[in-house]
């Protein structure tokens, strides 16, 4: 069973920026490669502001998704309507806060999360609907733990530039191993880069073979 792929978009190797996958569906614009027989989940097709910016601006796990405040109400329903006709009841909250790239503020699985300081105030909110406890820190001396990391429920991949303490909180937090590396060629945004779930994940097209056996060990998918 194919569990990895490479891909562009648009000729974009940033692809995790354009995308963001749970162990139950996988969001991407209309336009976006098949990613479904990797992630092995149903994809469903959306837009976040009238942009293809959903791994940016979104965060979910198994139990909940969440928007940002500059979601419209058409792009919220069309979500709640293909996720409903794919057979998948969860949690969709919109998060009134000013900062609105979800997808750099919060790391998660259906174990945990770690999110920003900038979200402290909708820190139980955030709990009720992703279902898990979560935790206020920075990684990588970063607001922005949700670019630095990749999270599924058998693992986690921090950026290089990732501290011990980072590697603990997130172990702790999330309450799976993980591994540092980057992508594309060495980026240290690794977020940007892959797309993944606990059945498979995609990077962007110059992420190297030596990139893509860390991120295997990573993720869990080397024993």
């Amino acid at each position: 069973m194919v569990h990895v792929a490479k891909i562009s978009y648009n000729g974009d190797i940033n692809i995790g920026l354009f995308a963001t996958a749970t162990d139950r569906f996988v969001l991407t614009p209309p336009d976006y490669p098949r990613v479904d027989e990797v992630l092995h989940v149903p994809q469903i097709f959306c837009s976040v502001a009238d942009t293809p910016l959903i791994g940016l601006f979104v965060a979910a796990n198994s139990n909940g998704l969440l928007l940002p405040k500059i979601v419209d109400e058409k792009e919220r329903e069309t979500i709640k309507k293909a996720l409903r006709d794919a057979g998948i009841d969860i949690n969709i909250a919109t998060l009134r806060s000013k900062h609105t790239v979800l997808g750099n503020l919060v790391v998660c699985n259906d174990k945990g999360a770690v999110i920003s300081e900038n979200l402290k105030s909708s820190k139980k909110k955030i709990e009720d609907v992703l279902g898990v406890e979560v935790s206020i820190s920075r990684i990588a001396r970063s607001k922005l733990p949700g670019s630095y990391t990749v999270a599924t429920n058998k693992g986690f991949l921090l950026s290089n530039l990732g501290s011990e303490e980072d590697y603990e909180v997130l172990e702790k937090t999330l309450r799976v191993e993980g591994d540092l590396g980057s992508v594309n060629f060495g980026s240290c945004f690794v977020r940007s880069g892959i797309v993944a779930n606990s059945y498979g994940y995609v990077v962007g097209e110059q992420t190297t073979g030596v990139e893509i056996a860390r991120i295997d060990e990573a993720l869990g998918f080397l024993k």
